[in-house]
């Protein structure tokens, strides 16, 4: 009996590539027994259990504010994710568990609003010197310093890399599995605060990492159009002839096209490699949706409007923190959740930004409201005082 149960937990682990992560070569930071899950399906169960992964539901993928239920949210994002990388996967004989488990935790640390929250936020980090913000290595954080009250979740240290490394905004025509191990991670992930430059550098450890990585492009390329289309912001013949003619118009297309390349590119081969037409075609696809969709998806107002938000937000619960204002939602929605050793070794600053990071959209413009009206009424208030004393 016993020996069957294993034997069915571990039938994965048959007949995969020479160049696959094998679960035996699971590696933690903190050593525990394990269960019958294999190493990489018990991160995919830890993943799925945290709060983080709960607040995916209202968080910005690229259209915020739009009053359309169609839209991607960052939940459908990385399910797409999870989806073509243990497509591509599975084609490739590597280890769908670790893909999986990287895929549905990558963007964790992904703050409301999308990619323009994330560089006001960056902005805001730099300006109080807590180095610089990026949601990649923020998820990373999230999953080994904030969740379970501030001790993480002892994830493996290829899930961990492939999350950390997974950053889709730098495309490669090749990806080639950089060795590593506990201390050359902990090095990149801390040099990442204080040097811009790491993040772009950053190579996955395995294969099944850099699967991930280029399946987060494949993921949003097509997808995003089919959005802007939706709320008829842009229509596909918009996109240029060569780029069409390589990769299609529709999102099933582009999906497809990419996927069955790298199946065929890659095979076999201890590295994941996209054919010269794709991967230009994608290039040029990419730098198209920048200039047509991404930069155009917030309106100067919207912009400002977010901007203010987040200065807002951070000055305040900053404050509260400062005057130890229990009543808070920093201290009643987070830091009561916390425990002593991240309390105590963390900076005032550093909390407001982990707090504010996590936060899904809707929870932000709440939060933004109550601090503004807070704000109001000490002015308020102050104004009266002084009139007082002048009587």
């Amino acid at each position: 009996m016993e020996n069957l149960l294993e034997k069915n937990m571990e039938r994965h682990n048959f007949g995969l590539s020479a160049y696959a992560c094998l679960d035996k070569d699971a590696i933690r930071f903190q050593e525990e027994k394990e269960d019958m899950r294999s190493p990489f399906f018990r991160d995919i169960d830890r993943i799925l259990y945290t709060y983080a992964y709960v607040r995916y539901s209202d968080k910005t993928q690229v259209y915020s504010m739009k009053n359309n239920d169609h839209i991607t949210t960052r939940m459908l994002h990385v399910q797409y994710v999870s989806k073509i990388a243990r497509t591509i996967g599975r084609a490739l004989g590597l280890n769908e568990d670790l893909i999986e488990a990287a895929s549905l935790g990558h963007d964790l640390g992904h703050v409301p609003f999308g990619h323009f929250g994330e560089s006001v936020l960056n902005q805001i980090s730099m300006e109080n010197g807590e180095g610089y913000f990026y949601h990649n290595i923020e998820s990373v954080r999230v999953l080994m310093e904030l969740e379970r009250g501030g001790e993480g979740c002892n994830l493996t240290l290829q899930v961990l890399d492939a999350i950390m490394c997974h950053n889709g905004e730098f495309v490669c025509g090749e990806y080639h599995p950089k060795k590593k191990g506990k201390k050359e991670f902990l090095e990149e992930y801390k040099s990442t605060y204080i040097n811009k430059d790491v993040v772009k550098k950053l190579i996955p450890m395995t294969l099944e990492g850099c699967v991930v990585r280029i399946s987060d492009v494949i993921a949003y390329l097509g997808r995003d159009i089919e959005d802007a289309c939706m709320l008829g912001l842009f229509q596909k013949e918009d996109i240029p002839k060569e780029i069409r003619e390589v990769l299609g118009t529709k999102n099933r297309e582009i999906v497809n096209t990419i996927i069955l390349d790298i199946i065929k590119n890659s095979l076999g081969k201890p590295y994941i490699k996209l054919s010269d037409e794709v991967y230009h075609a994608i290039v040029s696809l990419k730098k198209f949706n920048y200039q047509n969709l991404y930069d155009k998806a917030l309106s100067k107002k919207e912009k400002k409007y977010i901007s203010e938000m987040f200065s807002v937000n951070f000055q305040s619960f900053l404050k509260d923190l400062e005057e130890e204002n229990k009543d808070s939602k920093i201290y009643q929605n987070f830091l009561n959740f916390k425990k002593e050793e991240y309390i105590c070794s963390t900076s005032k600053k550093r909390m407001v930004l982990d707090f504010l990071a996590g936060m899904t959209d809707d929870y932000f413009v709440t939060c933004y409201h109550e601090c503004k009206n807070k704000k109001l009424s000490h002015i308020n208030k102050g104004e009266v005082s002084h009139e007082v004393q002048k009587i």
